[in-house]
């Protein structure tokens, strides 16, 4: 009887640390992403999202720990192109048009996908014979797609690939995205758009302080923070007041419109309505944004020890 061999993660990260000089970029983070799955990496600025992609492409090596792509090493996977990457820039030449650009970028490896397909896969089909100097900013991005797909690679990463995008690029470059991943790609993101990772994302990974303080389904992170949002116009609102009252956590205002989160919303809006002159009271549950604030606070804790699965 022959037994099967299991098949490697996509990416395998086990206590990577890095630094530079003095600052603790990567503190000892564990990271397992599975075949198949799509993977919102968030956090705010130094968090350390960067400095492990960098890693995982190959573009730095941990000072300890170990990070293995597909059973390989970073540039092994790479080499076999099992891997590509979609950056928040990248030098392309304007000169050349987006079909031998993607031409150019497809020289470079033995196995590839016909350019007419990772051009329409991109969404770009239609501009193969423009300039890429003619190009807007979310069509070199989608060029960069093209690129990225030329190889067929197992495994695509992509960071801030939106940047810069107006809202219909960036939902249209996201489309994009989804309709390839539903081939069975894996892939994981960095964004600071956090509309995206709600939508796109299985899982999402959040970092703070060089650190994974939550990692788990989309839908579980959100219910990591308890409690609901209330949301009410009120003029010349007591603050202090207001979060003084039972079951409050934390009290916004802005102009004359609130955001009070709290672990009892109907008595709060039984309080609103009948000793306030509140009005237009909306109450919410929490959403990713407000998850994302609180786990990434400065006195906040992990949640859960650093997962949810």
């Amino acid at each position: 009887m022959t037994s099967s061999t299991p098949t490697p993660a996509a990416i395998d990260a086990r206590g990577v640390v890095k630094s530079f000089g003095s600052v603790h970029a990567v503190r000892g983070i564990d990271l397992s992403i599975k075949p198949g799955e799509i993977v919102a990496f968030l956090g705010p600025n130094g968090a350390g999202k960067t400095t492990t992609i960098d890693m995982i492409l190959g573009l730095s090596t941990p000072d300890s720990g170990s990070i293995s792509v597909f059973g390989h090493s970073p540039r092994g996977a790479i080499a076999r192109g099992l891997v590509s990457a979609v950056l928040q820039t990248g030098g392309l030449l304007k000169d050349l048009t987006v079909r031998e650009t993607v031409e150019l970028t497809a020289s470079l490896f033995a196995e590839k996908r016909p350019v007419d397909e990772a051009l329409e896969r991109a969404g770009i089909r239609n501009l193969a014979n423009r300039r890429v100097g003619l190009c807007s900013g979310g069509e070199q991005q989608r060029l960069r797609f093209a690129m990225a797909l030329v190889s067929d690679p197992a495994l695509l990463i992509l960071d801030e690939p939106t940047t810069g995008m107006d809202v219909e690029a960036r939902r249209s470059f996201w489309n994009a995205i989804r309709a390839d991943a539903a081939r069975g790609r894996t892939v994981m993101f960095a964004t600071h758009y956090l509309d995206e990772a709600d939508e796109y994302a299985d899982r999402i990974v959040l970092m703070r302080g060089g650190e994974i303080v939550a990692d788990g389904p989309t839908s579980e992170i959100k219910n990591l923070v308890s409690g609901r949002m209330v949301h009410a116009t009120l003029p010349d609102a007591d603050i202090t007041a207001l979060a003084a009252l039972p079951g409050v956590d934390s009290v916004e205002a802005v102009g004359e419109r609130i955001a009070i989160r709290t672990s009892d919303s109907d008595a709060l809006a039984r309080h609103l309505l009948t000793t306030t002159d509140a009005r237009d009271i909306e109450i919410t549950a929490q959403n990713l944004e407000s998850v994302f604030l609180t786990l990434t606070a400065d006195n906040a804790e992990p949640a859960q020890n650093g997962a949810v699965r």
